[in-house]
């Protein structure tokens, strides 16, 4: 099983975090900006990641491929099967991968606009030096349209919305039922972008979105985020933090970049 993913696309760590949850093997191609995104198509037939291949099967999109896998391997299940668990499950998994998802984004740039370190931390790794260090001398001022874009209103809707779910994982340790779900995953992996976990590496563990990453209302969130990880890790460790696991050969591809927007 093979994974084309960008490492810092939180619709690839939703995938990540599905295949650690089913506890199955696989390896790890970083795809990288450029001609690769020929190779990509070639093979799956669209430019997007995440795309996963399982022997002669190619699915691509992190919302088709977590119903792949809960069909080709049902156990432990991350959908729930009673009718209105399932719908709920899966509400709140489109929720977080659009509504929650723009939000997370917008901050994240208009973070970055202003933040060097940060901006170059989230190329792809196969990113030419030069132009890493090109993007990271961008002056703020050339950056600064993403924050008009982003204005205080969205802002404002961003962190209701995560005091809204700080607030209830403070009393319920899953989002539907008792048990590891889908929805879990996906909230997880969007709130990957606003405070960054050990397993994105040292120059970004512990960074992240300024008046998010540092407010104490979400605290008992990012507690939570880190416990799903944990569960979906099965206690497994992999480097300093908690991390899906990936086979000792991660391989890079020649290959596509993570398209943004409407990558799901």
């Amino acid at each position: 099983m093979e994974l084309y993913q960008f490492r810092h696309s939180a619709f690839c760590e939703k995938v990540r975090l599905l295949l650690s949850a089913k506890q199955l093997s696989y390896r790890v191609i970083e795809v990288t900006p450029g001609i690769g995104q020929v190779e990509l198509f070639r093979l799956s037939g669209q430019r997007q990641v995440p795309v996963l291949k399982d022997g002669a099967d190619v699915v691509a999109d992190s919302t088709t491929i977590a119903q792949f896998l809960e069909e080709a391997y049902p156990e432990p299940p991350l959908i729930p099967e009673q009718s209105g668990a399932r719908a709920l499950a899966l509400l709140l998994e489109d929720w977080a991968d659009t509504s929650l998802a723009t939000g997370v984004r917008m901050a994240l740039l208009q973070a970055a606009s202003h933040d060097p370190i940060l901006r170059k931390a989230l190329l792809p790794s196969a990113t030419p030096a030069p132009l890493k260090g090109l993007v990271g001398a961008m002056p703020a001022d050339l950056l600064g349209g993403v924050g008009q874009v982003f204005g205080r209103g969205s802002r404002e809707q961003l962190l209701a919305s995560l005091e809204h779910l700080s607030q209830l994982v403070r009393e319920d340790d899953h989002l539907v039922d008792d048990v590891l779900s889908i929805a879990d995953l996906a909230v997880a992996a969007q709130l990957y972008h606003l405070k960054f976990p050990a397993s994105a590496g040292v120059e970004l563990r512990q960074r992240g979105v300024p008046g998010i990453v540092d407010n104490p209302l979400l605290e008992p969130l990012f507690s939570w985020r880190d416990g799903i990880y944990r569960k979906a890790c099965r206690g497994l460790q992999e480097e300093s933090g908690h991390r899906p696991p990936q086979s000792p050969g991660q391989t890079t591809a020649g290959s596509a970049r993570d398209p943004g927007p409407s990558a799901r």
